[in-house]
């Protein structure tokens, strides 16, 4: 016998959506995720709790059901569906597809009686059902075998409704709950019961008289006001009992034995959390359901041997020199180390080759590494990693007496989670686990067992607890310990062998190969330099940093209390509701489910409205907290030769973008006077020859801009940059009609504003909010801009179009992104890939440019035998240490590698400044 469960897909949503605050669950696109978020939370929850061998969930279709062709006012009473919710619904679906979740509707009716429906064939063929809803009408259907689980808080909390529960509940049992509703009526579905009779007294009369039939037969008898309402609302009961009956015996496409719980698409798993951006609730889902996946062929066997230094050579010299490795580094788990880059003890690299055809164990070896880096030098078989850099990081040893510069040439022939992120770029992650179910439809277990179940230790035949791998001899454990970790490196290099092959092909398709190979490979070990080298800070200032914003903290706290004359918790969103829309009677912001919003943008938007300073004081408050943690964090990485060496990351941007990790130094303001501050605290340091001269910054200007007149082929916008006129001054000429000189600073401001504005997708309205001006203004603006600038405005609209066609966008380098929603029905993920389609081919090309900059600024230097090297980039910013006798050379360099990084229709720019400080090296 197996157990159905059936939920009630409207019911839910709507439960989820009110549960959590919409302003709390977006994507970075603007799409609102709340019900979706709590709708895919509280099914993860119910299946892990209840295990059905069965599941399917019902959508109503519409509000047109044969109820309302009998009552046109049927559920009318309801509000207008918040526009935060529209579209979510299809989302929800789409997760359901994905985790393989049948959906059942029937034209003319609702979810409640597509259950009932399912609820009856269910127990006709002896299972036991589960229903999941928060409607109450389901409570008809409960019986022995029959249990309805309600929301009683959200979609977090479910009461278990059977028999006994609905009988104490309403004082009837489940068969009698439609004809109590009849008479009491149900306000969510605007159906009047008769006035006067409450639960309690519906109750009496049912059990008195066996039913509703038996009530309204005897209406006549009852006596006093409740017995005169009733008689004067039969009519109204007897509709109410055929409204909310169930119906049962649909023509359904599915029946409960094509319910069976089946595996979901993992790939497709992948693809919709990726567009939700619910790394966390997936990683619940794969943690909480392994058993759900499609096994496919199973897991990854290897055989592992270890190499000595004789051995290795004689192997690694059998190998053809076309032969690329999957490796992984083997770390001592026992050594006491770090956590910065290169920290971790090296006992091995295990390297793997493909399995030879019609073979399904992959022989691993594992050598020294040192005997491996050895044997790099005089060329062979190439190493593919994945997320390489940590690994070079660890092979090279920690910085600064080592560095990643030392380690051979051409080691690394490729990176499978470079080459799965230039495949499908706006993924979340790139993990390898999730790679190998993706792409091999092979399940890697690295951490407890491999192919057929058996636990590493098992294969291995050891015992880590004393058993009959080796007794109690601690010699003994140490080696069995080193065993399990050479295997579990196997595995994982043996996955990394197979899924090259596999990325490869489709990079190939994509038509990324170069990319992959000419840019990121190559800039891999760049960064990997770059993360060595580190950059030197003034600690002292930085300390004196923090005080200051402490001290700014407390005084705008003081400034902020003394407005209102208490003091309050200016972090509790409660606190300054109550403060705000209440004792201060400020206009109201956008409600949610907790009251009135207190975000930051809400905030700034309230100061300008009403320049009040409490909200000024609340403002400074937010910003030097902001700051504070910002140098807080700084401090926590300074290394103990005083540097800070930040992660640079290569898959986070679908653009192409590189991040800033740990600590994040794109997050530095640029243009305010704080952020200039603690810029002044990232200084020039010294090398292991001694002092260095100092920093040198460059950047390009209005490189997006340029990037646009190069795309767009515009004459007007090619003419300012060749002109060498200020942009946004020549812009502003055109677009007013004025001369040049007569561009006032405002003009300027505007045609700025929407010149990097278009290049994002901004509409009309956005314009007008961040110019602050009527809508109508900012369309006139923009009407004008097109007007003059034609090309631009033919771009804007191909690039589009040309995208929807192909499904992705390019950079000049050939960069793409898909966007698949660009054909989507859901108008908001729809007008989120168009603004999306505009961006991409504009920042991608000017990341690509930034990248092929750094290369050749590392080349030039390298030739050079220059001690100077690059530390940080960031947006579009190189900083370098430069040498004290070399800065005349590498200015000369960094300015023709970045002006020579792409031949465009107009020139590229670079401003350089040099100074003590990143600061004093602004320009």
């Amino acid at each position: 016998m197996g157990r159905l469960m059936l939920v009630d897909g409207h019911s839910l949503a709507y439960r989820a959506f009110y549960a959590l605050p919409a302003e709390n669950f977006s994507t970075s696109t603007g799409q609102t995720t709340n019900a979706v978020y709590g709708f895919t939370s509280m099914l993860i929850n119910v299946l892990r709790d209840e295990q059905p061998t069965h599941l399917a969930v019902a959508f109503d279709l519409g509000r047109q059901t044969f109820r309302t062709e009998e009552y046109a006012e049927y559920k009318a009473n309801r509000a207008t569906t918040p526009t935060e919710f529209s579209g979510q619904v299809p989302l929800i679906r789409e997760v359901l597809d994905a985790m393989g979740v049948p959906q059942v509707t029937a034209e003319g009716y609702e979810a409640d009686d597509v259950i009932c429906t399912l609820t009856r064939r269910a127990r006709e063929a002896g299972h036991d059902v589960l229903v999941v809803t928060g409607d109450r009408d389901s409570f008809q259907l409960v019986d022995d075998h029959v249990t309805v689980l309600y929301p009683v808080r959200g979609v977090s909390e479910l009461s278990r409704m059977d028999p006994a529960a609905v009988e104490a509940r309403y004082g009837v049992p489940p068969g009698l709950y439609p004809d109590l509703a009849a008479l009491v009526g149900e306000d969510s579905d605007n159906l009047p019961g008769v006035p006067g009779v409450g639960p309690k007294t519906a109750a009496k009369w049912l059990l008195a008289h066996g039913g509703l039939a038996g009530v309204i037969g005897a209406a006549g008898d009852i006596k006093g006001k409740a017995g005169e309402n009733l008689r004067t609302h039969l009519h109204d009961v007897e509709r109410n009992r055929r409204l909310n009956r169930l119906v049962g015996d649909l023509d359904l496409p599915l029946g409960p034995a094509d319910l069976e719980r089946r595996p979901w698409d993992r790939d497709a798993i992948h693809t919709v959390f990726d567009g939700l951006e619910f790394r966390v609730l997936r990683e619940r889902l794969f943690a909480t359901f392994d058993n759900d996946e499609p096994e496919a062929t199973g897991g990854f066997a290897v055989e592992v041997r270890r190499l000595d230094d004789a051995a290795a050579r004689a192997w690694w010299d059998a190998l053809p020199t076309s032969a690329r490795l999957g490796a992984e580094v083997v770390l001592d788990d026992t050594a006491d180390t770090g956590t910065g880059p290169g920290d971790g003890v090296v006992e091995a690299v295990a390297l793997a080759a493909s399995p030879a055809a019609g073979e399904s164990v992959s022989e691993v070896v594992t050598v020294p590494p040192g005997t491996l880096l050895d044997l790099a030098r005089g060329g062979g078989p190439g190493l593919v990693l994945h997320d390489a850099k940590p690994q070079l990081h660890l092979l090279a040893g920690r910085p600064p007496s080592s560095s990643t510069a030392s380690l051979p040439e051409g080691l690394v022939v490729s990176d499978t989670a470079l080459a799965a992120y230039l495949c499908r770029p706006d993924q979340r992650s790139y993990d390898l686990a999730d790679l190998s179910v993706r792409h091999l439809g092979r399940t890697l277990v690295e951490g407890e067992e491999v192919e057929g179940g058996a636990p590493v230790e098992d294969q291995l035949g050891l015992d880590l607890d004393g058993g009959s791998g080796g007794g109690d001899d601690p010699s003994a454990l140490l080696e069995a310990a080193r065993q399990v970790r050479a295997v579990r490196a196997g595995i994982r290099a043996a996955a990394v062998a197979e899924l090259d092959a596999v990325l490869r092909a489709e990079l190939e398709e994509r038509e990324g190969s170069a990319l992959l190979r000419d840019l990121e490979l190559p800039l891999l070990r760049v960064l990997a330099r770059m993360e060595d080298a580190g950059i030197a800070v003034d600690v002292e200032q930085l300390q004196q940093l923090r005080e200051h914003y402490d001290v700014r903290v407390s005084e705008a706290a003081r400034l902020a209390w003394a407005e209102v004359g208490e003091e309050i918790n200016l972090g509790s969103p409660k606190q300054l509701q109550r403060v705000l829309f209440e004792q201060l009677a400020m206009p109201k912001t956008k409600r949610t489910k907790t009251g009135y919003t207190t975000d930051a943008e809400a905030l700034q938007d309230l100061y300008e409205r009403t320049e009040h300073p409490f909200l000024l004081h609340l403002l400074e408050h937010r910003d030097a907290i902001r700051l504070r943690q910002t140098v807080e964090g700084l401090l926590a990485t300074v290394g103990p030769d005083r540097r800070i060496r930040t992660t640079f990351q290569q898959t986070i941007a679908a653009t192409g973008r590189l991040s800033s990790t740990d600590p994040n130094l794109q997050n530095i303001p640029i243009r305010t006077e704080e952020g200039r501050r603690i810029r002044a605290a990232f200084v020039v340091g010294r090398d292991s020859a001694g002092d260095m001269g100092c920093l040198m910054s460059a950047d390009y200007s209005q490189v997006e801009m340029r990037i646009m007149a190069h795309l767009s082929g515009d004459a007007g916008l090619i003419e300012a940059f060749r002109s060498g006129e200020d942009l946004h001054r020549f812009v502003g000429s055109r677009v007013f009609e004025v001369e040049p000189a007569a561009v006032t600073p405002e003009m300027r401001a505007k045609v700025k504003a929407m010149s990097y504005g278009l290049a994002y997708g901004l509409s009309a309205f956005g314009l007008s909010r961040q110019l602050r001006t009527p809508v109508e203004e900012s369309r006139a603006l923009m009407d004008e801009y097109f007007e003059r600038f034609g090309g631009v405005r033919d771009y804007l609209r191909g690039v589009v179009d040309q995208a929807r066609r192909d499904g992705w966008t390019a950079t000049i380098l050939g960069r793409r992104r898909y966007l698949p929603d660009l054909t989507s029905d859901n108008r908001q993920r729809r007008e989120a890939a168009e603004r999306m389609a505009l961006n991409a081919p504009i920042q991608g090309s000017a990341a690509d440019l930034v990248k092929v900059a750094m290369l050749g600024v590392q080349a030039g230097l390298d030739a050079a035998g220059a001690r100077s090297r690059m530390l940080l980039q960031v947006h579009d910013e190189l900083v370098l240490e430069v040498a004290p006798d070399e800065l005349d050379d590498v200015r000369e360099l960094v300015v023709r590698e970045m002006a020579g990084a792409a031949d465009l229709a107009v020139p590229l720019d670079v401003s350089v400044g040099v100074g003590r400080s990143w600061f004093d090296a602004a320009h």
